[in-house]
């Protein structure tokens, strides 16, 4: 499956799991009524029983979901998991940080939180959010400790798969259905430790409601760890191979299983209830089940799938290595020479370059970096100045260097630009971002710019909302200095906002999309003149010519005239919403008309792949920093 099918199936699942929760409450809804029924004869207090346990799942259920409304920072913290700073100096924090910043931007997504699990010892991790934008990855202390680089990363391009394929999404909101599901079970136990105070008068009513409450609860929790394996299990070897395929080679993440395999605490989390809990979100399996309940596939099988002459017994002589000498991650990568810098320094292509790339190609790219994606990542993040990315990574500089990207050449627009960043952020932010953009942003390559702004994405997060709100407000009026602005720094500027706004309310932007390309044909039109406007500014025969390709791929049976707006790029206001509501399926084909609009010629350029980038991501569609694999 590609990208926009695994949404698809995402999507699906939110349906057959709110069918599965229907089933579990009506289980443990005439659960209740028989007990009760049983134990009183009287008909009314049945009907009391039903609308208490109602009342009691759904309340649950809207509590719990309530509570992870802050999105994946909020669930990693709520585990455990302390916060990783962008501008960490612990070598295996760094190590970290270094791959989870080069997959991000080798999968064209922001750059997610980190967080650690401190007092877990096992190899664990896991993905959180309802969007990219507010995704948080979490990893066990003995990941860190254990996993060599390439292990870490095959088990963080594990993690990146669930947070692009809608896995993540629906694995946040099933948390929150299933909690309400389970209140009847951690009720009872609650009664029953009450009931064991013995100063009760009616203790023995008291340890009977409990006793019945852990029974009927008992159905809760049997049906939410049923629901979880269904949910999970598949999507794991999908996950694995999403991983592979992205880092090309199987020794890094069946390096990482076999680990879980040969070493005592596996992937073992020693908090049985955030086990219980998030067993579901897991990179290995959080605790002991039996096979037909267990969220994740067997180990054995899952290296098998990567390394098909594994013999489980293989697992026998690691444990009888490990036990006396456990692997060190850190001292492994200095002896595999992972750890060594690049020993050329790496190259970009021309600024005037251009690639050959078709619409299929491209669409089966997005969500779906490969090796050479992360290389050329690799390439990106290590040709950015050092200093740079000591900025995009500072709470004090990233929101200067932003807004540095943005600044107009021309001295008249960015005289008004500077206008209103010093009525909206002040003098300071101002003359920091102009000296930015003067000494270190002019000649940066245009490739550079969508990962720069990926690097700064976590520190800028970390601002307070008023300063975001007025930060927000000043490049909305930036871009809008006069008429004149290029597409790609509205892009740019626009994707910024979506980012921040999404990870500030992240539940508000939690949705699969199910409009049809024919509800859209306005804002497709819109969306393919701009582009092809832009794509050649003095040649409208040129520009008809790639509206009409891109306008035959989406809409082949309609007619609509190419006619470009005459506010020009401000008209691509009224579009992002309509069309960010497609379905997958409609997502794919939106993509691909976009490639047959810049690329009818047979060529692209690098500003105009970059554009098709920016406006992917703005679509939620990420492709990755290089459209043209292989070269």
């Amino acid at each position: 499956m590609n990208f926009f099918e695994r949404q698809a199936a995402a999507r699906r699942g939110s349906g057959r799991l709110v069918v599965l929760f229907a089933l579990a409450v009506l289980c443990i809804v005439l659960a209740v009524d028989a007990a009760t029924l049983l134990l009183t004869g009287s008909a009314g207090a049945t009907l009391a029983a039903t609308v208490a346990t109602l009342a009691v799942i759904g309340l649950g259920s809207l509590y719990r979901i309530a509570s992870l409304r802050g999105g994946g920072a909020v669930v990693a913290a709520q585990l455990g998991g302390t916060w990783v700073p962008e501008d960490t100096r612990d070598p295996s924090l760094r190590r970290l940080r270094n791959v989870v910043e080069e997959v991000a931007i080798a999968s064209g997504v922001p750059v997610p939180k980190l967080f650690v699990m401190e007092q877990e010892p096992g190899i664990n991790a896991f993905a959180a959010g309802y969007s990219p934008s507010d995704a948080a990855i979490a990893v066990t202390r003995g990941a860190l400790d254990r996993l060599n680089r390439d292990e870490l990363q095959g088990v963080i391009a594990h993690e990146f798969s669930h947070v692009l394929n809608g896995d993540m999404r629906l694995n946040v909101r099933l948390m929150g259905v299933l909690f309400g599901i389970m209140m009847l079970a951690l009720i009872g136990q609650r009664i029953l430790i009450y009931g064991r105070g013995g100063r009760s008068r009616n203790g023995g009513a008291v340890l009977v409601a409990a006793l019945v409450a852990m029974v009927v609860g008992g159905i809760g929790v049997f049906f939410g760890r049923l629901i979880k394996a269904g949910v999970s299990r598949q999507r794991e070897y999908l996950a694995d191979a999403a991983a592979v395929q992205f880092t090309r080679q199987t020794r890094g993440l069946a390096g990482a299983l076999k680990k879980i395999g040969g070493l005592p605490a596996g992937s073992r989390l020693d908090d049985k209830a955030d086990a219980e809990e998030i067993g579901h979100m897991l990179f290995g399996q959080g605790r002991a089940a039996s096979s037909w309940l267990a969220t994740h596939p067997p180990l054995a099988e899952r290296i098998r799938r990567l390394e098909p002459s594994f013999d489980a017994r293989q697992l026998q002589a690691l444990q009888q290595r490990w036990r006396a000498h456990p692997p060190d991650g850190l001292a492994e990568d200095v002896a595999l020479g992972l750890a060594q810098a690049p020993v050329a320094p790496p190259s970009l292509p021309a600024s005037g370059a251009r690639m050959a790339m078709t619409p299929p190609q491209v669409a089966g790219q997005v969500g779906a970096p490969a090796e050479d994606d992360y290389r050329h990542a690799h390439d990106l993040v290590e040709g950015l100045p050092e200093s740079l990315r000591e900025l995009a990574r500072g709470r004090a500089t990233a929101m200067p260097l932003l807004a540095g990207l943005l600044l107009e050449a021309d001295p008249a627009v960015a005289a008004r630009q500077r206008s209103e960043l010093v009525a909206r952020c002040g003098e300071a932010m101002a003359a920091h971002a102009f000296e930015l953009r003067r000494q270190r942003l002019e000649a940066l390559h245009p490739m550079q710019r969508l990962p720069l702004a990926a690097l700064a994405f976590p520190a800028l997060r970390q601002r307070p909302r008023p300063e975001l709100d007025a930060f927000l407000g000043a490049i909305e009026a930036m871009v809008h200095a006069d008429g004149q602005v290029s597409v790609f720094e509205y892009c740019l500027s626009r994707l910024l906002q979506v980012q921040v706004r999404e990870a500030l309310d992240p539940s508000r932007h939690a949705r699969f999309g199910r409009r049809k390309a024919s509800g859209v044909r306005e804002e497709f039109a819109t969306l393919l003149a701009v582009l092809a406007q832009a794509g050649h500014p003095d040649q409208p025969l040129q520009a008809q010519r790639a509206y009409l390709a891109g306008l035959q791929r989406v809409l082949p049976r309609d007619h609509v005239a190419y006619a470009p707006p005459a506010e020009g790029v401000r008209a691509l206001d009224a579009v992002w919403e309509p069309l960010d509501a497609l379905a997958p399926p409609a997502k794919q084909v939106l993509v691909e008309a976009l490639v047959d609009a810049v690329s009818h010629d047979g060529r692209v350029g690098v500003a105009e792949a970059e554009l098709l980038r920016t406006v992917c991501a703005l679509l939620h569609c990420p492709l990755p920093a290089m459209l043209e694999r292989g070269r």
